[in-house]
């Protein structure tokens, strides 16, 4: 995650930053989960460094608690130290909780399509590489599963993407809260130039791209 100023601002002002744009308005996913759960739900998503995802769900309507951590791997190796190495199997990601009455799986699909990751970038996000910032959606139920492969068919066959979605589709094993200096960290260090030059723009563009859902 630490890269020089040089790096991080040519990424920006290339592919990275341009397929955050070109991705917006993607439809909304064709089949969805059904409504009128009264319990809260949780999904767990891969797209890179946690501290820009985990942002832009904190600031979704309906989710209550964002995590950062890892999945993928066991819990021997579910340490920062080791799971940057990206050689035992773990990914960065995010534990959301929601209301599945003000918010719903498909909705949060869509934003982590659209905003908060480019599903077209193998084994990196932006600055980062390694099999450590895949792609990934990890599934909780075979309707998740259901939910998130459709919406892949579905995004694919429009060609919204100027390549194919490379997103893994894969069973939760166990979730692994990372570190606790890597929570809410957005917010702890707005003013840090890895958040100012590939994080901000994630949230910016949750805000323009669906208001409605904002907060």
């Amino acid at each position: 995650m630490q890269r020089t100023v040089a790096l991080l601002l040519l990424l920006c002002l290339t592919s990275a930053c341009a397929k955050v744009d070109a991705a917006a308005g993607i439809p909304g996913p064709a089949v969805d989960e059904q409504t009128g759960a009264t319990t809260d739900r949780f999904a767990v998503f891969a797209g890179g460094c946690f501290w820009g995802v985990d942002a832009v769900f904190k600031h979704v309507k309906g989710v209550k608690r964002v995590t950062s951590g890892y999945s993928g791997g066991n819990a021997s190796t579910a340490h920062y130290e080791i799971v940057s190495g990206g050689r035992k199997g773990h990914a960065e990601t995010v534990r959301v909780i929601y209301d599945p009455s003000q918010t719903s799986y498909g909705q949060l699909l869509q934003i982590f399509f659209s905003v908060a990751h480019d599903p077209t970038q193998l084994n990196r996000q932006g600055p980062d590489t390694g099999t450590q910032y895949r792609s990934a959606i990890f599934f909780a139920s075979a309707d998740q599963q259901r939910i998130a492969q459709a919406y892949i068919d579905q995004l694919n066959k429009a060609k919204v993407f100027r390549g194919p979605i490379v997103t893994e589709v894969k069973a939760l094993d166990v979730f692994y809260p990372a570190e606790a200096y890597h929570q809410d960290y957005f917010a702890q260090h707005p003013n840090a130039l890895y958040i100012v030059i590939n994080d901000a723009p994630k949230v910016s563009h949750l805000k323009d791209q669906f208001p409605q859902l904002y907060r």
